[in-house]
Order: C-alpha cells, then structure tokens, then sequence
C-alpha cells in the first residue's frame, strides 16, 4: 500500500509538467525529458515505447532517478525501481489520462511500455525551507 503521501508526489509531476528521468546504459548516465504521471492503484506509472533505448535501459537495469522543478525555488528528487506492468487497465488508464498520445501509442499495444515507481524514496526540495521527505 501506498504512503500517505503519494498524491503529493503525483501532483508535483503533474503541476511540473516535464521531470526529467536518469536511467544508466552501462557505466553512462542517460537523462530525458518524460511527462507522464499517472496515479492508478494507488502507484505512479510512466509511459515509454517498448522500442526506445530508455526501455531497454529499463530492462537492463530497472533503477532510476527523476528531478523536476514546479516552481523557481522548489525541486523533487525521486529514486527507486521501475517495475513493468503492462496490464490493458493500465494502457487504458494512460491513455485517457493523455489523450494527446493515442496517435502513438493502443491499449494492449506491442509498443507500449507502462511501469510504475517502486520503492520509491522522493524529497522536496527549496531555497526558503528544509527539506520534506514524502512517505511514499
């Protein structure tokens, strides 16, 4: 079950519009821009193409960080594990929640590549307040 505190992190996401994901490839860090967040169970889900190298980065090593800014003085940081759960619910879910992606990405598509945030340890950071620690 979910912390307390998920909503909060599900709305930082959503009001920064663009985190920016790290992934590794290797020894190399690899960071892209990423600007879903959808809050489904209970847990945060992301959407990739199963065909993109951020994927297959995923699979190789499923640990990530995301940093995001909503305002001028405040900050997230987030890291944990990306699980894969493909589920059509979820596809469903996603896509409703970003229409703008229908043209990309099918419910039950061979392509899309849904995974949710795990074990997740996220940290709001400001310029004028010590930091929050979010129960996750």
């Amino acid at each position: 079950m979910a912390g307390k505190d998920i909503q909060k992190l599900h709305d930082f996401l959503t009001e920064a519009k663009t985190y920016y994901l790290a992934t590794s490839e290797g020894e190399q860090p690899r960071v892209r821009p990423f600007g879903t967040a959808l809050l489904f169970e209970d847990k945060i889900y992301i959407l990739t193409s199963k065909e993109k190298s951020v994927s297959k980065q995923i699979d190789s090593n499923p640990k990530f960080e995301i940093s995001a800014m909503s305002t001028p003085d405040k900050w997230i940081r987030v890291s944990g594990v990306l699980k894969e759960d493909n589920r059509i619910e979820v596809h469903k879910a996603m896509l409703e929640a970003y229409p703008h992606l229908k043209n990309m990405y099918t419910a039950g598509g061979e392509n899309t590549h849904t995974l949710y945030l795990d074990n997740v340890k996220a940290v709001i950071y400001s310029f004028t307040a010590e930091p929050e620690v979010l129960d996750i």
